[in-house]
């Protein structure tokens, strides 16, 4: 199982990790810095001193230096400094008898000059300085070395970095504390939002009002979305059950008395008259609970497999070839107009036959004793196909749409359920389209459009 990281977690690292970037190049820059400075303050310390011992020599006319002077030096320059001092003409005169020697050959007077060297097996920091002097009435060049361990700069270097990684660190130790404690009060809010959605009941749906984050406000407002879509389609499916539960109910009834009365024949006549009524109750039955999985079917997203290419004029054709026979039984004539050349299109060819069987199952059941003929059309209008079924029965108006489109619904009373024209706006409407009844003088007109190329929904 992949491990997920707690958001607590993630603001953690995402907030520490640039934090510890930087503290990195903060550090590696106090080291440089610590270096400059410690260089820097020695290489002064070492004139401080080389005149320091210019001025004693000079004071005591070559003696050796006082001993505040040479432990004012040592606490200066932070360690112990070792100095040789010659006179004019290149003459000893105090400090310790071999310098360090390196450096510019050539030196110009009262010009410091700087350089490393070897001593006693240790590398060292050198200063040598040159001086016009007068002394007992004899003027030369005297010359002040002074030198210094170069490890007493390095350990006063470290000093500086550790206390400097030390203040960063501390500094670092504390952001983390801060961020830890500071992101898991932040998230209070979702936290005792969380414990409020566990408490609820599975069918507490209502919308969560607690006060939360802006930032959090979206994920909230799509929870709340979520969970009236979620009401709504348990609602709309308790209805569909509650109607379908009332739909089915009258066929079963009729389909059981109906054999019942078989049964309880009192003639061969009578027994046969009563078989034919009850395969016309199991059809209608059958029929019913036919369109009632469709419509459950509609209310579902459709998957890709369904969609397809075909020839909606074929399929048309097929249709009218299936119905007719039946259409025509009943003293009914029944014609179909459609173009000879095919109207490619794409979608659910199963619904959409669907959905034309409906139309002409509808002037069918509707159309009243004066229906005498049926008539469907298929035409092309841009990118819809529009299939009209068109009857002279007793006929259908556009105001009473709500009613004939509706669900479970019917502007008189019948053998229908009041689904086959649901059914049809429902695949038009997956089918980027429509379903509309027409205004007619006389009789009944509905046209079903569809997208040819429609995206399905």
């Amino acid at each position: 199982m992949t491990r997920v990281f707690s958001l607590r977690q993630r603001l953690f690292v995402l907030i520490l990790t640039p934090l510890l970037l930087m503290g990195l190049v903060l550090g590696f820059w106090r080291v440089s810095v610590a270096q400059d400075t410690a260089e820097e303050l020695f290489d002064r310390s070492l004139l401080s001193a080389a005149l320091a011992i210019s001025r004693d020599v000079a004071i005591s006319g070559g003696d050796a230096l006082l001993p505040s002077t040479s432990d004012l030096i040592q606490d200066a320059a932070g360690g112990e400094v070792f100095y040789h001092a010659t006179g004019p003409g290149g003459i000893y005169v105090t400090g310790y008898a071999y310098p360090p020697t390196g450096g510019v050959p050539e030196m110009d007077l009262y010009t410091p000059h700087y350089f490393e060297a070897e001593y006693r097996g240790e590398t060292v920091r050198v200063l040598k300085v040159v001086e016009r002097v007068t002394s007992d009435g004899v003027s030369g060049n005297s010359t002040v070395t002074v030198w210094q361990r170069l490890s007493e700069r390095s350990r006063f270097a470290t000093e500086l970095a550790l206390r400097a990684a030390g203040l960063i660190g501390g500094l670092l130790l504390t952001l983390a504390l801060v961020v830890w404690f500071g992101v898991a009060r932040g998230l209070r809010p979702l936290l005792d939002l969380q414990q409020a959605i566990e408490v609820r009941s599975p069918d507490d749906l209502s919308q969560i009002r607690r006060p939360i984050p802006i930032e959090a406000q979206g994920i909230v407002d799509t929870l709340n979305r979520l969970f009236a879509k979620v009401q709504d389609s348990m609602m709309a499916q308790q209805v569909f059950i509650s109607n379908a539960a009332h739909q089915l109910r009258n066929p079963a009834a009729s389909v059981q008395s109906m054999a019942e009365s078989l049964r309880d024949a009192p003639s061969s006549e009578d027994q046969q008259q009563r078989i034919e009524d009850l395969v016309v109750a199991a059809r209608a039955s059958a029929r019913v609970t036919e369109q009632l999985l469709s419509m459950d079917r509609l209310r579902q997203p459709m998957p890709d497999s369904r969609r397809s290419r075909f020839d909606l004029a074929e399929v048309l054709r097929t249709i009218c070839a299936d119905v007719g026979p039946d259409v025509l039984s009943r003293d009914i004539e029944f014609e179909l107009v459609s173009p000879d050349h095919p109207i490619e299109m794409t979608g659910d060819q199963v619904f959409i036959a669907e959905a034309i069987k409906n139309m002409i199952d509808n002037a069918l059941k509707h159309g009243g004793p004066k229906l005498s003929s049926i008539v469907v059309r298929l035409r092309e209008d841009g990118d819809k196909a529009l299939i009209t079924v068109y009857d002279d029965g007793k006929g259908l108006s556009p105001e009473e749409s709500n009613l004939a489109l509706g669900r479970f619904s019917q502007v008189e009373p019948s053998q229908g359920s009041g689904l086959g024209l649901a059914i049809a706006a429902s695949v038009a409407e997956r089918h980027s389209g429509f379903l509309v009844i027409d205004p007619v003088k006389r009789g009944a007109s509905i046209t079903l459009g569809v997208v040819r190329e429609a995206t399905m929904k």
